[in-house]
């Protein structure tokens, strides 16, 4: 098969890109011909190409809306099509979703996209969530198929009618797995928690900073692993709430395997996600997890059994979640084993591989 998958932008590398990154070699390395569309340069074409991975830089695709730049993306995509000529388009993230659609229908070209969580589900403002929901609805018809990354977005699909049952199919988000030189320790002192998310809108690093403000007196540092817009925000936070010499802020880093075996505690305090592989990460490291019940998070993490799920915005169970962590060690060690088996149970990457494979083959009427 020849596949081109299109995201809209390759100068940031979250989990819509990583996915793309590692399906897409993974797919190459199968014998598939896979390339890879894009908006801009950056850190997602170096790695591509660094794996050998063909790479298309479109100049005018962009996550902002414009009419007349939409334009000429629709025009420039549907050029790239055309000489690249692939079986099947694989989209990826709403702008590139939608345009990667219209323009492929018109070639004739068949298309998955693939919801790395709707813009539709709780935590969104309504009229956003309007918007996202009327494209989506727009553009499902036009799709052989749309993957979603956890059941959960799955049944938002179905609960709103965005469409027929029969075009979705869930395959969760999975992880390649890392030498066991890259697994974490749970059990060691002093507790090291990390968080690894963007300093967004959509992200709750206060929450987290806030109910760490009461455990002064245990022994704990916070590692803040990201970058983004509120990043100031939270740093100023830090300062005000005393805690400005426990919690280092690393910003963006390649080399989150590597910090993820140096703690003993995973956090992904938020308000809105879809199916998080930065869970997925900590799991694969032998880390237990304290994650917002948003989104498909349930699906990952088995409270009381893998970590803790919390309400959203909730400081005092948060609270007492981090209290029980850091102060157990047999807890943190349990979990974690615990949530190590379940990756490698349910969220393997050659299970993403093999399914993703079977839904194309299926499109194109191949066994």
């Amino acid at each position: 098969m020849k596949i081109a998958f299109i995201v809209t932008r390759s100068d940031d590398i979250g989990g819509v890109q990583i996915h793309v990154q590692d399906l897409s070699t993974a797919l190459r390395a199968a014998g598939h011909d896979a390339v890879v569309l894009a908006g801009t340069n950056g850190v997602l074409a170096d790695e591509l190409g660094s794996r050998g991975v063909p790479y298309y830089c479109l100049r005018y695709l962009a996550r902002d809306v414009g009419p007349f730049n939409d334009a000429r993306c629709f025009r420039e995509v549907r050029v790239m099509l055309r000489e690249i000529h692939p079986d099947i388009v694989s989209t990826h993230s709403t702008k590139a979703g939608f345009i990667g659609r219209i323009a492929a229908r018109t070639l004739g070209i068949p298309t998955i996209f693939t919801a790395h969580g709707w813009g539709f589900t709780a935590g969104r403002p309504r009229l956003q969530a309007l918007a996202f929901w009327t494209v989506e609805r727009a553009t499902a018809a036009w799709t052989a198929r749309i993957i979603t990354v956890c059941e959960s977005d799955r049944m938002a699909a179905l609960r709103t009618r965005l469409t027929t049952g029969d075009r979705l199919v869930t395959i969760h988000n999975a992880m390649p797995d890392v030498a066991e030189t890259v697994r974490a320790r749970p059990g060691s002192s002093p507790v090291r928690l990390v968080m690894v998310a963007r300093f967004s809108r959509w992200k709750d690093q206060p929450t987290l900073l806030h109910a760490l403000s009461g455990l002064k007196d245990l022994d704990w540092r916070l590692t803040l692993v990201g970058d983004g817009p509120l990043r100031g925000q939270v740093e100023e936070l830090a300062q005000s709430l005393g805690l400005g010499s426990r919690v280092s802020f690393l910003g963006f880093r390649r080399d989150v395997a590597e910090q993820l075996a140096r703690a003993q505690l995973f956090l992904l305090i938020s308000k809105w996600e879809g199916f998080p592989r930065s869970i997925l990460e900590a799991m694969r490291a032998g880390l237990p997890v304290i994650a917002s019940d948003v989104g498909g998070v349930q699906e990952a993490v088995v409270h009381g059994e893998t970590g803790f799920v919390i309400s959203p915005g909730d400081v005092d169970h948060l609270r007492d979640c981090l209290h029980s962590l850091i102060i157990r060690s047999d807890l943190r060690v349990n979990f974690g084993a615990s949530g190590r088996a379940r990756y490698e149970d349910r969220f393997t990457f050659d299970r993403l591989v093999e399914r993703t494979t079977q839904v194309y083959e299926s499109v194109l009427g191949r066994t």
